[in-house]
């Protein structure tokens, strides 16, 4: 019966969105940073063109019956925190009227987003409109004003809006009065630090508008104690709706998801092999704001590789119980760590440069807990051969394979060459007995010749054949 009423109140939403489609949605207002720091340089281009693009490309992805507004700042005057102007006003529904404005602006002077708030927030409260605005910018207040009070203050005057800022390469201690902003305009602050995030913040925003429910599911992600930005997605087990999804940009993330019952995947965005962690059952509600923490906790292999006891260079893979490679790293002779998601593991080694049938080592069945550290060590064992060819004290260039004694397997080889550098020439090899094989020219015909060698661990031995 539960599922019944989920199920109604899930298609009564959908029934009710399809309507509102029809009608024309409330008008989107860009604020566009028009600030001198916009001549700066990402990616070989400057952020002015990289802004432009890409918010021209937002644009022109709006639906067409979408109004469009556009304010600048800093664009006339070098010096005056007073430089905001509206371009295009809140009732155009003109796209290439913003897309035009956007191509002529100029960057020049200061950053005062506090004004530029304020100017938009008068327009709406003499219109009496309501509106979705989005504030772009690539730096933070530079004319003294509190773009966070200005938010609130117009809040709790009653005006009817929902501000969204995007920070376009803005360091990780410039944003917070910027999130205050986003939080008490009942939006949300977005991180884009180039072109590419730049269009995907632009595309999500433009979907999160005021004509939008309030969200009723908020999520934070977690990693070992600290907030990370993750994706987000929502399947309705019921309704079988299009997922729905969010970004938490290393903060609490409210979306609207119709009453009915998800399965929530969250991925992590940050450079970790930890995996996506899923989220059965999670109901949303009409009345009530569900929350969820999400934690990517994983654990951490610390594996130390040695060759006769000093740090050696190896490749590191951590296999799962199906062989497949979720984690890898390079020793490069000191002890690396490994952090993946908590489970049953198989560890696998492959020594480099060293040459032989023991170059690789498997850590089987190696069992990893959340937020714990397992250390794991080994030792390979090598001794070195130094190997070369000469005739009557003149270098000799042959083909050298090694093979092993008792099983005739070939492990090694290369050339002797005629130069001093690498004749003889060294191979780093596992104890034990070879068999060398040599190849080259004698009065003209190909010829091959044998010797045996003893490699014993830690040692080193030099043979010049005697051609």
């Amino acid at each position: 019966m539960k599922k019944l009423t989920i199920l109604i109140c899930a298609l009564l939403c959908t029934f009710q969105s399809n309507g509102q489609q029809n009608e024309a949605p409330s008008p989107i207002i860009f604020i566009y940073d028009a600030s001198g720091s916009m001549w700066g340089q990402m990616e070989g281009k400057t952020k002015v063109e990289i802004a432009t693009s890409v918010l021209s490309t937002a644009v022109n992805n709006l639906p067409e019956n979408q109004k469009v507004g556009l304010v600048a700042y800093g664009h006339r005057k070098k010096g005056d925190c007073k430089d905001v102007q509206t371009l295009v006003p809140m009732s155009n529904s003109s796209k290439r009227t913003v897309t035009s404005a956007l191509k002529n602006i100029k960057p020049l002077g200061r950053t005062p987003l506090a004004y530029s708030a304020e100017l938009v927030i008068g327009d709406l409260r003499s219109s009496k409109n309501k509106a979705t605005v989005i504030l772009i910018t690539d730096g933070i207040e530079s004319c003294d004003g509190d773009i966070c009070k200005v938010v609130a203050a117009a809040k709790a005057e009653g005006i009817d809006f929902k501000l969204h800022i995007v920070g376009f390469g803005l360091k990780e201690g410039e944003t917070e009065q910027l999130r205050c902003a986003a939080k008490a305009g009942d939006g949300n602050y977005y991180d884009a630090s180039n072109a590419g995030g730049l269009g995907e913040v632009l595309n999500e925003v433009t979907e999160q508008t005021i004509d939008k429910p309030a969200g009723n599911v908020s999520f934070y992600a977690t990693k070992n104690g600290q907030p990370v930005d993750a994706w987000i997605q929502a399947f309705d087990v019921i309704a079988k709706r299009k997922p729905i999804s969010v970004r938490t940009y290393k903060d609490t993330a409210s979306v609207f998801l119709p009453p009915s019952t998800y399965n929530v995947e969250a991925r992590p965005l940050e450079g970790s092999d930890v995996g996506s962690v899923t989220l059965e059952g999670v109901t949303s509600y009409e009345d009530k704001v569900v929350h969820r923490t999400i934690s990517f906790d994983g654990g951490t292999f610390n594996i130390t590789i040695t060759n006769n006891g000093e740090g050696w260079d190896s490749t590191v893979k951590v296999l799962d119980q199906s062989g497949k490679t979720i984690g890898a790293s390079r020793t490069y002779g000191k002890p690396v760590d490994i952090e993946v998601s908590p489970g049953v593991y198989d560890i696998e080694v492959q020594a480099l440069r060293m040459k032989g049938l023991e170059t690789q080592f498997i850590f089987e069945d190696v069992s990893l807990n959340a937020g714990a550290t397992t250390t794991r060590e080994h030792d390979f064992k090598t001794g070195i051969a130094n190997l070369g060819v000469s005739e009557n004290g003149t270098l000799i260039d042959c083909t050298v394979n090694i093979y092993t004694k008792s099983t005739e397997e070939s492990v090694a080889g290369g050339r002797s060459y005629t130069s001093s550098s690498s004749n003889p020439r060294e191979y780093i090899l596992n104890p034990g007995a070879y068999k060398v094989k040599l190849r080259g020219r004698k009065n003209g015909a190909d010829t091959i010749k044998w010797f045996e060698i003893t490699v014993k661990e830690g040692e080193s031995i030099t043979k010049m054949y005697e051609w």
